[in-house]
This record gives structure tokens, C-alpha cells and sequence, in this order.
């Protein structure tokens, strides 16, 4: 029980960093109160900022985190039914918190669209990511993976 318990803390940490560090860089942001193992689709944080919509999934991990292609699933599913805008301004993320470094990687609609996921999404704590959080200036949009740094 108390490794349970551990692990959720660490999770809870996590989103809420996540929340603090979305929030500084200007982003609305919102941790989705829920332990989840459900099917429905709920993110752990939602975001927006101008009219861009982020249902972002969180990990915490030492060298790398997996995703599970269920999770990923409900991320494109929450944006595909509640957020009702053109898919360049939803954006499914992954989020792995590894110590203080933070890897952020954005899933491509086409993919989701294609049925080509794979059963789960790696991320290691030597990779880049492809999404940024913080734009170049503070009037410019946030950077997609559609754009180059």
C-alpha cells in the first residue's frame, strides 16, 4: 500500500509542476482531479493558450516513461469531443518529468486518424521531444512540432 501511495505522489507532483510551469510561461492550465484507470477520455492537465488546446499526459520517471496507447487514445478522444476547433490548434502531449528535466512530445493527428499508434509511446531521458513550451517571444504562438525551432 505504501508503494502505491508513493507512486501517486510522485504523479500528483508531477501535474502540478507541470500546472505551475505551463502557468508561468503564460498558458491557462488546469490539473483534471481524477485517479482515471477508466475509459473515459480525460487528460490529466488541459491547457490553452490563444486559441490553442493542449490535453497533456503525465509521467513521472527516472531514465524513461512509457505511454500506454489506451492513454494516448483518450488524449485525441477528449480533443475530438469537447474541444470544438480545427485540429492545428489541439494538441495531444506527453509529458515526462525525469528529475528537472521536463520531455514533451506532441502525437500527430494523422497517426491517431491512420490507426497507426503503437501500443505504447517511449520516451527516454536523452531525447529532445518535439514540442517547447516556452515560444521565442512572448507575442508569438507556441511552437508546434509543424514548425521549425
Amino acid at each position: 500500500m505504501e508503494r502505491l501511495r508513493k507512486w501517486r505522489r510522485r504523479g500528483f507532483y508531477s501535474e502540478n509542476s507541470l500546472v505551475k510551469l505551463l502557468r508561468k510561461n503564460n498558458y491557462n492550465a488546469v490539473r483534471v482531479p481524477v485517479s482515471n484507470p477508466s475509459l473515459n477520455p480525460l487528460p490529466d492537465i488541459i491547457a490553452r493558450r490563444h486559441n490553442h488546446v493542449y490535453a497533456i499526459e503525465v509521467k513521472n520517471a527516472g531514465y524513461y516513461a512509457y505511454f500506454p496507447k489506451q492513454q494516448i487514445i483518450k488524449l485525441f478522444e477528449f480533443l475530438n469531443q469537447f474541444i470544438p476547433t480545427d485540429e492545428q490548434h489541439k494538441h495531444p502531449i506527453l509529458a515526462a518529468h525525469m528529475g528537472k528535466k521536463w520531455i514533451f512530445r506532441e502525437i500527430d493527428w494523422q497517426t491517431w486518424k491512420n490507426g497507426k499508434l503503437p501500443e505504447q509511446e517511449r520516451i527516454l531521458k536523452r531525447d529532445k521531444g518535439n514540442f517547447q513550451l516556452e515560444p521565442e517571444s512572448q507575442t508569438e504562438e507556441p511552437m508546434t512540432p509543424h514548425q521549425s525551432p
